[in-house]
């Protein structure tokens, strides 16, 4: 898969050169607020971040899909991750499932840029992958999180609880392809 842009936005593969920037992602409490288990821990150390970009190179590599970076493309700074991975699970008693996730660092949030990048990612899985379903979830309380999966619409299912965190379903099936 190539990089694409929004409006403001460019997404393209993970590389080492983001180690900072997913470093102080994953070492922010404010970030980790509403992840409790389903997001991974608090980082403590920037050789972590590494071992997460090589944890999601190997996404790439295997289900040929993963998070991808989000750079500002006004300065071209690191703002965070999107995209789709291909979850195994079983999650919510799902299998199999392409799974639409977001993160951001503080500085960019309320902006709507987790509302592009999700629009993005939806548009691209639905019409570039032609995938029949897209899900995600979220931590009941991360309403902001909701907000965006429900805006870019995707469907409220059941509430669930995954690793002692209390999660609300969303989904929405690809309008091109025949149910």
């Amino acid at each position: 898969m190539q990089p694409f842009d929004t409006a403001r936005l460019h997404l393209r593969p993970l590389a080492d050169a983001d180690t900072a920037g997913m470093f102080a992602l994953d070492s922010d409490p404010a970030v980790h607020r509403y992840l409790g288990g389903i997001g991974g821990r608090l980082l403590t150390d920037p050789a972590e971040s590494l071992d997460m970009i090589r944890f999601i190179e190997a996404q790439y590599a295997a289900k040929g899909i993963g998070r991808w970076a989000v750079v500002l493309r006004e300065t071209g700074e690191f703002m965070g991750w999107a995209g789709l991975k291909l979850v195994d699970g079983p999650i919510n008693g799902q299998q199999d499932f392409y799974d639409l996730g977001y993160r951001f660092r503080p500085q960019f949030w309320g902006q709507g840029y987790g509302y592009e990048a999700a629009q993005a990612w939806l548009d691209h899985g639905f019409q570039a992958m032609r995938l029949p379903r897209i899900c995600g979830y979220a931590d009941a309380e991360n309403l902001a999180s909701r907000r965006i999966l429900a805006k870019i619409g995707l469907r409220e299912g059941n509430k669930f609880v995954e690793e002692g965190v209390r999660c609300v379903w969303y989904e929405a099936r690809n309008p091109a392809t025949p149910t």
